[in-house]
């Protein structure tokens, strides 16, 4: 079985550009890193470390712990590779475990071949060396084994994670158009709320964003919402050291006085089921929910925090000619009622943005789905930015 406590590679994937608000998160806990790209970030860490990094984890999708580098120009050398990895090792040959991948490579046109190739060496390996097969399916449900391969370069990994860290698991009802919470997690990390003045949430829709807020300030934990993890999975697993692990999240949460975090939508359905969320999450009475247009929401005087908005931006909800006004009178909105506080507007409309009529003082990309957004940031001053 495993060494849960050697040190190995860690690769933990993201969205494209959360990575920025990943390393933050992943430094905050101690570790060291050794590089970051658009996807992703890499570390130093045994696979008690990768439980560690399941519980604590906003922004992250998957953490990849290495077990093999390899050379690859054939699927048939990524068979052999696999092949010489000692299964039994890691599984039973009764287990069940599935196969994802990431392959870039001339010679293959559909990743399933490669995730193929990967299985078979496993079985094989299982069937000669144990007269049975394990079982296997596309469910990530068990053991997971990821393949990288990209030109010639391949690594195989266990996947700890098993279905993505990305979704934190509280959200019941989703509503239109939801956020995924590792990247509302993401722009909160990225804006400059210090996690004390207050954070106020127009158009909340289903509430994920006043969500994140509360979790982040209060240190509570996406692993507070979930039980099943894919290195449970891994022969060598202690439960002790999740049990250990999982009783620190409860242990860290840190309740902040007078924190203010308020949420409002024109529509009432949204604010029950924002509502409703908050519950599941456990976080309720620490957000202030009100129903009605967001020209209406309340902004506290002298606040000095941060108004983060996620308005519709065409694509997929309304057409850009009914978003003008909404985006103008945003803007009006900004200069007239929060003065004082740092404004956000995520959308993944450039041309609609305009319409706010402010000057960005910072664009900060982000992916949406397969939308290509920004999250702009207003410094609304009080008086002009001279005085």
């Amino acid at each position: 079985m495993l060494n849960f406590k050697e040190a190995g590679d860690i690769t933990i994937t993201c969205h494209k550009f959360i990575a920025p608000s990943l390393a933050k998160e992943v430094k905050s806990l101690g570790y060291q890193l050794d590089s970051e790209f658009p996807t992703g970030v890499t570390l130093k860490g045994s696979l008690n470390d990768c439980i560690k990094l399941n519980l604590n984890l906003h922004c992250a999708s998957q953490v990849l712990f290495k077990i093999k580098d390899f050379i690859a120009d054939s699927a048939d050398d990524v068979y052999d590779a696999a092949a010489d990895i000692d299964w039994l090792n890691i599984m039973d040959e009764d287990s069940y475990f599935s196969i994802t991948s990431n392959v870039l490579h001339p010679s293959i046109n559909n990743s399933m071949f490669a995730n193929l190739r990967v299985k078979d060496a496993i079985v094989d390996q299982m069937r000669e060396r144990r007269g049975r097969r394990p079982d296997t399916g596309s469910e990530l449900r068990g053991l997971v084994v990821h393949l990288f391969w990209k030109n010639e370069n391949a690594a195989i990994f266990l996947d700890t994670t098993g279905n993505s860290i990305g979704r934190h698991g509280y959200r019941r009802i989703p509503g239109k158009a939801p956020m995924l919470e590792a990247l509302a997690a993401a722009t909160i990390l990225r804006s400059n709320w210090n996690q004390k003045t207050p954070f106020i949430n127009p158009m909340c829709g289903s509430g994920t964003l006043a969500i994140e807020a509360c979790l982040i300030a209060t240190n509570r934990k996406p692993g507070l919402f979930r039980t099943e993890y894919a290195f449970m999975h891994i022969k060598g697993y202690d439960d002790l050291v999740y049990q250990k692990e999982d009783e620190a999240l409860e242990e860290q949460i840190t309740e902040i006085p007078g924190l203010t975090i308020i949420a409002s939508d024109i529509s009432p359905e949204a604010v029950i089921n924002a509502q409703k969320n908050a519950v599941a999450a456990g976080v309720k009475d620490l957000i202030r929910f009100e129903t009605g247009d967001f020209e209406t929401t309340t902004v506290p005087a002298n606040g000095n925090g941060v108004i983060l908005i996620n308005p519709e931006y065409g694509d997929r909800l309304g057409s850009e000619r009914e978003l003008e006004d909404t985006y103008e009178r945003i803007g009006d909105f900004f200069k007239k009622k929060c003065a004082g506080y740092t404004g956000y507007i995520f959308t993944g409309n450039a041309e609609l943005a305009r319409r706010i009529g402010l000057k960005a003082a910072r664009k900060i990309p982000f992916y949406n789905a397969r939308i290509e957004c920004r999250l702009l940031e207003f410094e609304l001053y009080k008086g002009s930015k001279r005085e």
